[in-house]
């Protein structure tokens, strides 16, 4: 099977190789003798009902400092492809949510992995709330009262944008903490959604650990533990990576979400789990193949490309 593969991401130029999930699925496409072609999300055009985006045929490789090779770049008519991988990275902002509309009219007949659909209606912190039993207590308000309220029930919380991405915006806050009232009028400025507030897992500073699910099934899983002095795990910001097995409680967390992402056509996602609970369901542009590559001696991306290629 040899496919036509546009994969809709941010400067291709500018990604770490050694980290970039985007970067070994395009590798494993490459491989199996796929042609690929790489725009940009803000190149996403409609037209007269024809979907098209300014593409350039791509080469990938993996040496450092000269890993991609862009052609000449040419209005691509998406409905010609085979594939389309959405894979910019967030915010799940407007942006995002009007290419997720741009893409429905090419899907399903060029597959658009993951579903635009269902990952427009499935933002990473609002998907997990479908299963509450899985979850820590979580509150999702921007009334102050719900938020005192929820603060002095749980005593140590952490407050962070619902929206937001890679660890940015995300708070610890201790019983003694005087600062909460400050950050609700920060959030309030920058956002106009509502916050989210869960209760505070000291489990975390043991790891968060990553899930990748293919197809509904776990592949992988990748610890990330938390520099010293920092509530955050993800791997930009400090976090150590480790390599780590499922827990039964992890598979059983994997075996209850997993009918839904695959009935949802949410080929690729990264689960995020501390201690016993389910605290995100990342189906934007999800990370961890390489990590979890490297510590496994396996080859995700040929799962996911086993996958994409299983539903044509």
């Amino acid at each position: 099977m040899t496919l036509s593969v546009a994969i809709q991401m941010d400067p291709i130029e500018s990604v770490n190789i050694d980290a970039d999930s985007t970067f070994v699925l395009a590798l494993e496409a490459q491989r199996r003798g796929h042609r690929l072609f790489h725009y940009l999300p803000q190149h996403l055009t409609y037209r007269q009902g024809r979907v098209s985006a300014w593409a350039r045929p791509l080469e990938v490789r993996r040496q450092q400092g000269d890993h991609a090779t862009l052609g000449e770049g040419h209005q691509l008519d998406l409905s010609t492809v085979d594939v389309v991988l959405m894979r910019q990275d967030p915010p799940f902002d407007m942006a995002y949510i009007t290419a997720t509309h741009l893409l429905e009219h090419i899907h399903p007949a060029t597959l658009v992995v993951n579903d635009p659909f269902h990952v427009r209606n499935a933002p990473e912190k609002l998907l997990v709330t479908h299963f509450p039993e899985l979850m820590p207590p979580t509150l999702i308000s921007a009334d102050r009262r719900q938020i005192l309220e929820f603060r002095a029930e749980h005593g140590e919380i952490i407050l962070k944008p619902l929206f937001g991405n890679g660890g940015a915006g995300v708070f610890h806050i201790t019983p003694a903490d005087d600062n909460l009232n400050a950050l609700l009028e920060m959030f309030t400025q920058l956002y106009r959604e509502p916050v989210i507030v869960q209760r505070y897992l000291p489990q975390v500073r043991a790891g968060d650990k990553r899930i990748i699910l293919i197809d509904g099934r776990p592949a992988g899983a990748v610890n990330r533990v938390p520099a010293e002095g920092e509530a955050r795990s993800n791997l930009h910001v400090g976090g150590r990576a480790e390599q780590s097995r499922l827990t039964p409680r992890e598979q059983e967390i994997c075996a209850a979400i997993g009918p839904t992402l695959k009935e949802r056509g949410l080929v690729f996602v990264g689960i995020d789990v501390i201690g016993d609970y389910l605290t995100e369901i990342n189906v934007t542009s999800p990370t961890g193949l390489q990590e979890i590559n490297r510590f496994d001696g396996v080859s995700l991306e040929q799962g996911v490309w086993d996958a994409i290629e299983a539903r044509l």
